[in-house]
């Protein structure tokens, strides 16, 4: 089942066309298309985080904070700030370490910018690749369209 005691969901499942369909979470039925995939919520939802660098200056040095919560510490360079989408069902800091950190060794993350977002990313999940037509039928069609405007060139001359 993919629904738990509450009626969330709480895994994905892929069912075929012909299969059972589950049971929505308001106690409907799932209506299959070819293909149905059911997703989690959390499978949609991301974290972006702020990603901050230490502002230096002219000789390359921190510039520190000299007042309130932040003195002492490295001032935020606007011009460096960055943000990264990390998935929900990911640990922050474990991407952090493992995504920014190898990149920007000086970087830090302002907690109090995070966001959550949820974002359904049809083309990922529902896209079906359509091979082009065979090169011998594009040809064809070229001289085709070809033919007939040098016979309409033609009638325009005559």
């Amino acid at each position: 089942s993919v629904l738990d005691a509450n009626g969330r969901e709480v895994a994905r499942e892929v069912v075929q066309e012909g299969e059972q369909a589950p049971t929505a979470p308001d106690g409907g039925k799932v209506k299959l298309t070819p293909l149905s995939l059911i997703f989690s919520n959390e499978e949609f939802g991301y974290r972006t985080i702020t990603v901050e660098r230490p502002l230096c200056d002219e000789q390359g040095r921190l510039v520190l904070g000299e007042r309130g919560k932040n003195k002492g510490k490295p001032q935020a360079d606007g011009a460096l700030r960055d943000t990264e989408n990390v998935p929900l069902a990911e640990d922050v800091e474990v991407y952090f370490r493992r995504e920014v950190l190898p990149h920007a060794r000086d970087a830090w993350i302002d907690h109090e910018k995070t966001k959550v977002g949820y974002e359904i990313p049809f083309n990922r999940h529902f896209y079906v690749f359509e091979p082009p037509r065979p090169l011998d039928e594009i040809d064809a069609d070229l001289k085709q369209v070809t033919d007939r405007i040098l016979s309409m060139i033609g009638e325009l001359s005559a």
